[in-house]
């Protein structure tokens, strides 16, 4: 039976990148559920010359000494960009969720992400088509817009839905106007709030 009230998210801050002249924030998603604590997302740990351009300063999980990397039981990965995928390699041998289509294009589009950061030694993809629940109230979604295989994962049901996007909405006044498939997903489920990686406070519906 899935829950009805959604499971308690703590947001972690785990890099900033140099968007526009800004610092950008980006945050990985924890998840308490009863049954397994999950991580969505894993951010990045190490620098790299294709994206020194964007002045990354980085707080990897590995080096916060509150997080305890054993505790995370499963992965969920919304996308493979590097900031979402960079932290793979730390959880080698547990099974790491992503869309079919994502990892394929991951693996085989130019320019598409930092590659050997997709597929580091041991890291065990569960490849999804569509949507899966993954454990009781915790479901994956297919949320095409920032990229044609992204998802996000939906906590909870009926009146009582929290969302964790990824960049499905990379800023919160994306949602106030929605315009892709997956933004528009999102708004239709009229979640009690919404977390976004790039954000330090969850989008709420005015």
């Amino acid at each position: 039976m899935s829950l009805v009230r959604p499971p308690a998210v703590t947001s972690i801050l785990v890099a900033e990148l140099l968007v526009e002249g800004d610092r950008m924030p980006v945050h990985v998603h924890v998840i308490e559920h009863p049954d397994a604590r999950v991580l969505v997302d894993t951010g990045m740990t190490d620098l790299h010359p294709a994206v020194a351009d964007m002045d990354p300063r980085l707080f990897p999980l590995s080096l916060q000494g509150e997080f305890d990397l054993s505790s995370i039981n499963l992965v969920i990965n919304t996308h493979l960009h590097f900031d979402h995928c960079g932290g793979n390699h730390l959880f080698a041998g547990r099974p790491i969720y992503v869309q079919r289509r994502e990892l394929h294009d991951a693996r085989t589009a130019e320019d598409y992400t930092i590659t050997a950061w997709v597929d580091p030694p041991g890291v065990d993809y569960v490849e999804v088509d569509g949507e899966l629940e993954v454990l009781p109230g915790v479901r994956l979604v297919p949320a095409p817009g920032h990229t044609p295989g992204s998802q996000v994962v939906v906590l909870g049901t009926g009146e009582h839905q929290v969302v964790i996007a990824g960049d499905t909405a990379v800023f919160a006044g994306e949602l106030d106007e929605p315009r892709t498939e997956g933004q528009r997903l999102i708004r239709s489920m009229d979640p009690e709030m919404v977390w976004l990686a790039h954000a330090h406070e969850p989008w709420r519906p005015r």
